[in-house]
Formats: structure tokens, C-alpha cells, sequence
């Protein structure tokens, strides 16, 4: 491992700690994930735990409205209560999609949290080593799969997890629903079809998967709390410490990052 500057004082296996989960802060990160989680359901989507009954209600309304204007000289009565029915309908489905369009959003928030989260802890250890800005600007614009890399080389197997799998999902549902159609949605449909719906499942046609496109993007609240499991998961299992011996091989972004900090210095 390339030697830091300025290591901390915390030994292990006389080696110095170049990261450290402090037991409190892992404690705080958590608490944090599962309040916001929390207050989510209690005041963002348990306002759509009574759809059926608001859409019924709708209906009504459209009838008591209309009774005003009806004549059982000219309209037939079965007009209007097929009316007020389609439009019962209607306000169900768009509540629907706004009760869907609400928790992607919710999703999208809290996987861009843990994200953050996740970079500026690195980046915190990281300041406690060395000097210079070359690794910190990389740790922050780098991709998922070499923030992986770089927590791998921890020694954190992290991608053979579950939680890995289920955090990685996530990032392609959002990128999904802020992006579109695009390289996100090829991997979905590729690594992850559950979380698009197939609104032709079942119709014996062929390749129907094939004709699923970004507006198929669909999370249920039992996926959203797998999210959210997975990132509490995700927290326990950060490495208490790791000592600079246990860092076998870094991936070559984060040492050309490190080694071009120091040669301005020489």
C-alpha cells in the first residue's frame, strides 16, 4: 500500500488505520436512513393507503354533480353512472401513478443520501493521511463500480453480498427515472426485469420484455424497503478499520491519484 503523510495514531498489527468507522457514527448514519424512511411512509405515502375509497368517493361527486342537469325526458340515467364510474376510474389510475411517481422519487433522494454519505466518509479518512485534493476530487466524481472497486480493496468483499446486488439494482432504478431510456435501462432490463412491468406478461406473445421501455419503470413498497434494508446492511457491514497492510492492491484511479498529489510536493 502507498505510504501516507501524516497517518493516524490508531495502530493494528503495528500498521497504521487509514479508515475508520467510529462505532457512534455508523450508529448516526443508520438512525438517520431509518427516521428519514420513516417519516416518508408516515407523511408522504400514507396519504395514498385510501385510493379505492377517494376514487369511489370521486365517482359520487361526478353523480350529485350532474343530477342538476339530468332530464328523464332526454338522458338515460345509465349515461351518467357509466360517466361518473370511468371517471372514478381515472382518479384511481392517476392517483396511482402519482403514489408510484412519489416513491421513485423518495427512492431516488435516498439512494443519492447514501451515496453522498458514503463518499464523504471516505474522503474524511482519507484527509486524515494525506495531503493534497487529486484522490478527494476523484472519491467524489468516480462511478459506482470503482467506488466498489475502492472499498474491495479494503479487503470488504462487498460485491459478493446481497445488499451489494440489491444497492447496485437501485442505482439503475434511478438512474432509470431520472434518465430514461439509455444504457441504465438496458442493464435493468438485463440484471434486473423485476422492477419493470411487463404490462403484456402473459399474453403469449414473444419477446415482450423486448417492448418495455422507461414509462414500465415500477418499484412496489416491498422492493422500496429492500432498498432501504440494503443500505442499513450496507452500514453495519463497513469495515470497523482497516490498516494499511489489509490494503493489498488499490485500484489504479485511486493510486495514480495519490502518487500524482506527491510528485507536485517532491
Amino acid at each position: 500500500m502507498i505510504l501516507p503523510y501524516g497517518p493516524t495514531r490508531d495502530t493494528v498489527m503495528n500498521d497504521y488505520v487509514l479508515f475508520k468507522m467510529w462505532g457512534p457514527h455508523r450508529l448516526s448514519l443508520i438512525k438517520g436512513h431509518q427516521f428519514y424512511v420513516e417519516q416518508v411512509r408516515k407523511r408522504l405515502l400514507s396519504q395514498f393507503a385510501n385510493m379505492e375509497a377517494e376514487a369511489e368517493k370521486a365517482s359520487e361527486e361526478l353523480v350529485e354533480q350532474s343530477s342538476g342537469r339530468f332530464d328523464p325526458d332526454r338522458h338515460d340515467p345509465s349515461e351518467f353512472y357509466e360517466a361518473a364510474n370511468d371517471a372514478g376510474i381515472e382518479f384511481y389510475q392517476l392517483l396511482s401513478d402519482m403514489r408510484d411517481q412519489t416513491r421513485l422519487n423518495v427512492i431516488a433522494g435516498m439512494f443519492h443520501e447514501w451515496e453522498k454519505q458514503l463518499r464523504d466518509w471516505l474522503v474524511r479518512e482519507i484527509q486524515h493521511w494525506h495531503q493534497g485534493e487529486t484522490p478527494i476530487a476523484k472519491v467524489w466524481s468516480a462511478d459506482f463500480g470503482k467506488i466498489a472497486d475502492l472499498l474491495e480493496s479494503l479487503g470488504w468483499r462487498i460485491r459478493s453480498t446481497d445488499y451489494f446486488t440489491t444497492l447496485d439494482a437501485c442505482r439503475l432504478v434511478v438512474n432509470v427515472y431520472k434518465h430514461g431510456d439509455g444504457p441504465a435501462l438496458k442493464d435493468l432490463k438485463l440484471k434486473h426485469p423485476e422492477y419493470l412491468e411487463d404490462r403484456l406478461s402473459g399474453s403469449g406473445l414473444p419477446g415482450t420484455l423486448d417492448l418495455v421501455d422507461y414509462t414500465n419503470l415500477k418499484v412496489s413498497d416491498d422492493q422500496f424497503q429492500a432498498f432501504s434494508d440494503a443500505i442499513v446492511a450496507f452500514w453495519r457491514d463497513v469495515p470497523a478499520s482497516v490498516a494499511g497492510s489489509e490494503i493489498s492492491k488499490p485500484p489504479e484511479w485511486f493510486k495514480k491519484a495519490i502518487l500524482g498529489d506527491r510528485a507536485v510536493r517532491l
